[in-house]
């Protein structure tokens, strides 16, 4: 091994806490050990690994070193497992990335299903399609859901379905602003997600050739987005599964329910062999077959949050 183990852990945690005072608490030694031992890796490497900065950032060599070790770790937590050994004190330590509509519609269920005497502890990235695949590649996160078919290298990729979104509002922001089909809603107040997420245009310029021009207020969280809809702030594309029974009940309205917005979701992990990986790669992609569409060609690819 080209790195001590107990440096391995000390940069996977230096990463995760962000501080070298915050990573020397967690590990019960002093911010100098944990700086002597960044160091001797760099030395090791011929490279600097992360950037003094407050939090730290890790530089291209040390995405590398970071990925390979957060491998090594998994693959001795198993081990122990498998050994029966130290199951109190070593938990497998899942960290996985996923865009806010499926965190906030089906990926928990997933999650749950996975057999509680495999003790993992799961920490949630909740990141747009961009930044997901770099968490991927510098090693952050083991695996992703992400609307980005390209394989990140050292990961392997599936299709797991498609999300359906509804261009919806509610019943009296339609009498309010005279909203009878898409071409009402380019003047129209549009709820976004941020300032990246495009569905809201994709779905007008796909029925009218037109984005939004009206007033847009940004609502950074899914079941906060669904909400404002609700409450009339303005129209949005909704995921299915989110306001389906809203739909059902009259609560909101679908403006063109036979043209929904098609998202398709890919699972992206690293290309190891894991049992602990596989595992939780059969929920995520049982989960989806529940709960997602069949893959098919959609209007369009990305992924909001």
């Amino acid at each position: 091994m080209p790195f001590q183990f107990d440096h391995l852990h000390t940069l996977t945690t230096l990463v995760d806490e962000g501080t070298f005072e915050a990573t020397a608490r967690r590990l019960h030694v002093t911010a100098s050990a944990v700086s002597q031992r960044i160091r001797a890796m760099e030395q090791r490497a011929g490279r600097v690994l992360v950037q003094r900065t407050n939090p730290v950032e890790p530089t291209e060599a040390g995405d590398a070193v970071l990925r390979y070790a957060r491998q090594v770790l998994l693959l001795d937590q198993e081990v122990l497992s498998e050994l029966r050994l130290g199951e109190d004190e070593h938990r497998h330590q899942v960290p996985l990335a996923v865009n806010a509509d499926s965190l906030a519609s089906w990926f928990l269920e997933a999650l749950a299903a996975l057999p509680a005497d495999l003790g993992a502890v799961f920490e949630i990235h909740r990141e747009d399609e961009e930044h997901t695949t770099g968490l991927l590649r510098s090693g952050r996160v083991m695996a992703a859901v992400t609307s980005t078919p390209d394989a990140v290298q050292g990961c392997s990729v599936e299709g797991l379905g498609v999300m359906r979104y509804q261009a919806v509002c509610a019943p009296d922001f339609a009498e309010r602003h005279g909203i009878h089909g898409p071409e009402d809603l380019v003047d129209a107040p549009v709820v976004d997600f941020d300032r990246k997420d495009d569905l809201q245009d994709r779905f007008l310029r796909d029925l009218t050739g037109r984005g939004s021009s009206g007033p847009r207020h940004h609502v950074p969280s899914s079941e906060g987005f669904a909400r404002a809809v609700l409450l009339g702030l303005g129209w949005g594309a909704v995921p299915e599964l989110q306001c389906a029974e809203d739909l059902e009940n009259g609560r909101l309205l679908a403006i063109a329910p036979d043209h929904p917005v098609l998202v398709r979701l890919f699972w992206q992990r690293w290309n190891l062999r894991s049992p602990l990986l596989d595992e939780v790669t059969e929920r995520i992609r049982a989960g989806a077959a529940r709960h997602l569409s069949p893959m098919s060609r959609p209007r369009g690819t990305g992924a909001r949050g």
